[in-house]
């Protein structure tokens, strides 16, 4: 891959830990002085388990990819530190401390590595991608992510503009995967994607620019059991950076597609919730379509590549993979002014009760 990626790839690159349920209930009850039963989820470079508590309590028990650098994870502490300090209702775990005072721990793993853990609160609810798509929902899930990011407005840190792989503002350092991945019309119409991106990425130097969450998908946006409608959480910090901030409202759009007979009018009522909440500028209007095509790129160009590295773990790798495909297929005949204008056509409207 491009050597300009080598260092933002190497938590992708690297063989996630390997604790079991055991030995993560040990862990908790050592360092945080929780007695509770662990249950492995599912997740890609790191470890997640629920703990389960005697008297009905649930907390996270984070296991980071030994290759995670130490203020990768400081950063994503205090993100979450920051968005409860400036927003104290917002739906994000909390992060606690250990016997210490201390939010992380060294353990080693049973491979001989070292890494850390993080313990945090459990939020209760069904991901998004399990439940019905409807206009009430996109609406809610626009207006929650716009208020993470307005929680997240002057945050700092040393680690924030760390390289990152899934930063759609630098796609074109993953240019030279796309021979890898594919072959005939599918590597033609992926070279069309990247040369679309880059005629915009100039834009991209001029625009407002903070911490962003950057991986809000459908499995890291939760709803209420009783009510599909209402988020209950917004989860997995692990792709945090500051990044323009357009690149945030194209990466939650970019999932909206599925589950309607209207792909783009459901990206246009996300996006317009959004924009509700906290209003895009001109310049960020002009380029979120096209930034939204973008993260469909990069999540095949990725998942390709790393798929190929970790093959026991393809179905969690690949989980976005065919709906990214069919994204771009969707998108590919459609030139850059008739795809923003369709996506930017909830705003015209403003019709959002």
């Amino acid at each position: 891959m491009p050597a300009a990626s080598q260092d933002g790839a190497a938590t992708l690159s690297s063989a996630p830990p390997a604790l079991d349920a055991g030995e993560a209930s040990a862990v908790a009850a050592r360092l945080f002085g929780v007695d509770a039963a662990a249950t492995l989820l599912a997740s890609e470079r790191d470890q997640n388990f629920r703990l389960d508590g005697g008297a009905g309590e649930s907390w996270l028990l984070k296991v980071s990819n030994p290759s995670e650098p130490a203020d990768i994870v400081d950063l994503q502490v205090a993100a979450l530190d920051h968005i409860h300090a400036r927003a104290p209702g917002a739906p994000v775990p909390r992060v606690l401390r250990n016997r210490q005072g201390d939010a992380t721990a060294a353990i080693r793993l049973p491979d001989g590595r070292r890494t850390c853990v993080r313990l945090l609160t459990y939020l209760e609810g069904l991901p998004v991608r399990g439940t019905p798509r409807t206009r009430a929902q996109r609406v809610s899930l626009g207006r929650a992510l716009a208020g993470l990011d307005r929680a997240l407005d002057g945050f700092s840190h040393p680690a924030a503009s760390h390289d990152l792989m899934w930063n759609v503002a630098h796609a074109d350092r993953l240019a030279g995967m796309i021979d890898q991945v594919a072959t005939g019309a599918r590597a033609a119409m992926l070279h069309a994607f990247m040369n679309r991106f880059r005629a915009v990425q100039p834009q991209l130097a001029r625009l407002r620019r903070q911490v962003i969450h950057n991986d809000c998908h459908l499995f890291n946006v939760l709803v209420a059991h009783d009510d599909d409608t209402r988020v209950t959480g917004i989860i997995d910090f692990g792709d945090l950076i500051e990044a323009p901030l357009v690149g945030e409202v194209a990466t939650g759009a970019a999932y909206q597609l599925r589950g309607t007979d209207d792909p783009l009018g459901a990206v246009a009522e996300f996006v317009a919730a959004y924009h509700a909440v906290l209003p895009l500028d001109a310049g960020e209007r002009e380029i979120v379509a096209e930034l939204m095509a973008t993260r469909h790129l990069v999540t095949v160009l990725i998942t390709e590549w790393r798929v190929k590295r970790y093959p026991e773990n393809r179905d969690y790798i690949l989980r976005h993979n065919p709906e990214s495909w069919n994204a771009l297929f969707l998108m590919a005949d459609m030139g850059s002014a008739a795809l923003r204008d369709r996506v930017l056509s909830g705003i015209d409207t403003g019709d959002l009760r």
